[in-house]
């Protein structure tokens, strides 16, 4: 089940059902998984309680090194960045998507890849830097169609580009 209901087209943040995601969250507050954890994070992140989200997110971080798989540690740090950045903690979000994406694709895991790279271009969207957020993602496109994604999830990059691109040329038309 996806909550997710689209994206703004100015923040490019999901947009969400906030009564589901609340019932969700309380459905699974006392889960231990890690896939459960990643899940509160993500909830508290959308729902806006970032205060909270932080410090599960640093938890799933430390779970999914102590459990999980190399790739569920690059999935547990990419959503950490995420709440970072919601927190406007951009320089350090910015840090660890590029690293998580420069991983993912050492390994050749073009899906985490992609979505690394699609979070930091949001991330660099927020942060103002629209060329940046182009330039991760088109490349977060490029991996997403060599994983074979869906139409949806391709249609979702390219808004995000032509965004990013709406915003970089009023930038220099108003510099």
């Amino acid at each position: 089940m996806s909550f997710i209901q689209g994206y703004d087209q100015e923040s490019l943040r999901e947009l969400v059902d906030l009564d589901e995601c609340s019932a969700r969250l309380e459905e699974i507050e006392n889960q231990r998984s890690l896939p459960a954890l990643l899940e509160r994070v993500w909830l508290l992140k959308v729902l806006d309680r970032l205060d909270e989200a932080l410090p599960l997110a640093d938890e799933a971080v430390r779970q999914s090194r102590m459990a999980g798989t190399r790739k569920d540690v690059l999935r547990a740090r990419v959503l950490h960045a995420t709440v970072l950045q919601h927190r406007g903690a951009h320089a350090a979000a910015e840090q660890e998507l590029a690293t998580c994406a420069a991983e993912a694709e050492g390994q050749r895991w073009a899906s985490i890849a992609a979505f690394a790279h699609h979070h930091h271009g949001k991330n660099a969207y927020e942060a103002g830097d629209y060329e940046t957020a182009r330039e991760s993602f088109k490349q977060s496109l490029f991996l997403r169609r060599e994983a074979g994604a869906q139409d949806r999830e391709l249609e979702t990059v390219l808004l995000a580009i032509e965004a990013a691109e709406r915003r970089r040329t009023s930038q220099l038309v108003a510099g």
